[in-house]
């Protein structure tokens, strides 16, 4: 299954021939008991890589408005220890960041060693957004693929294992879920209307999402992409590849001291 959503390195990724509504097979009776068992062995893992502390896990979640990626950090990593995650919302960069290259502020970002690390958006934003809306020329923006490459090496390099996962929406499920947002006065605060400006520039951003899976998918930071018109499809997908990527990874529980043998706490 892991393979059907994994972009092979250097590949097309071919979004129009995927579908964001796809279940794999998947029963959605059944993927409620199965995510639960998968967050029991993420919580496990993640208590692990804690214990040993040599290792970080890098998350990074890209995806259009509405697709979901507040709901996979609050559906997957409920039952985890809050204290060995990290999560990273990339908005508008400030003025400071804005006085520093690009990357500076997601390098401060990274996970931890013993830590797992989450990016809500991430450093893609600057080959998406400013692609896409032209703030910076192509000769600039394009230069950046390499830059990411070279960063990712260095990070994997460094010990933390990159997982980048797109959540792929369709645009009528997007329509749908923008209107709830609307519609729901409880929902409101969600709705952007910037989201309605990069709803109009589809093609555009399907486009430069194309670019970005051939040109930074590597075999050590490989991207995934999820079918996320369905909560439950996307949920449970995302946790197979984190936990795969986490059993990969084998974090080991140091022994401890061994002098503290027989000790007695009185």
């Amino acid at each position: 299954m892991l393979n059907k959503m994994m972009v092979a390195p250097g590949k097309q990724a071919n979004l129009s021939r995927r579908k964001p509504d796809e279940t794999f097979g998947w029963e959605k009776s059944d993927a409620k008991q199965e995510l639960g068992k998968l967050i029991t062995r993420l919580s496990e893992l993640q208590n692990r890589l804690a214990a040993e502390s040599k290792q970080s896990l890098l998350v990074v979640l890209q995806a259009m408005d509405a697709a979901g990626k507040d709901g996979v950090v609050r559906s997957i990593f409920t039952g985890v220890n809050p204290a060995g995650v990290s999560v990273t919302s990339f908005k508008a960069p400030s003025s400071e960041e804005l006085a520093h290259d690009y990357l500076w502020r997601v390098h401060a970002a990274m996970p931890h060693r013993g830590q797992i690390g989450i990016f809500n958006r991430s450093h893609y934003e600057d080959v998406l957004v400013v692609r896409v809306h032209g703030y910076v020329p192509e000769e600039r923006w394009r230069k950046r693929f390499r830059h990411i490459r070279e960063f990712e090496r260095m990070a994997t390099e460094e010990g933390t294992k990159i997982v980048k996962i797109h959540l792929q929406i369709s645009l009528e499920a997007q329509r749908r879920r923008e209107q709830d947002r609307i519609d729901t006065i409880e929902k409101r605060w969600k709705f952007n209307k910037q989201d309605l400006v990069d709803r109009a520039l589809w093609p555009k951003f399907m486009e430069a999402y194309e670019d970005v899976f051939s040109e930074t998918g590597t075999r050590d930071a490989p991207w995934y992409i999820v079918p996320s018109d369905r909560n439950w499809v996307r949920n449970l997908a995302v946790a197979q590849i984190l936990v795969h990527a986490l059993d990969a990874m084998d974090p080991r529980i140091p022994p401890g001291q061994p002098d503290i043998e027989g000790i007695v706490v009185v």
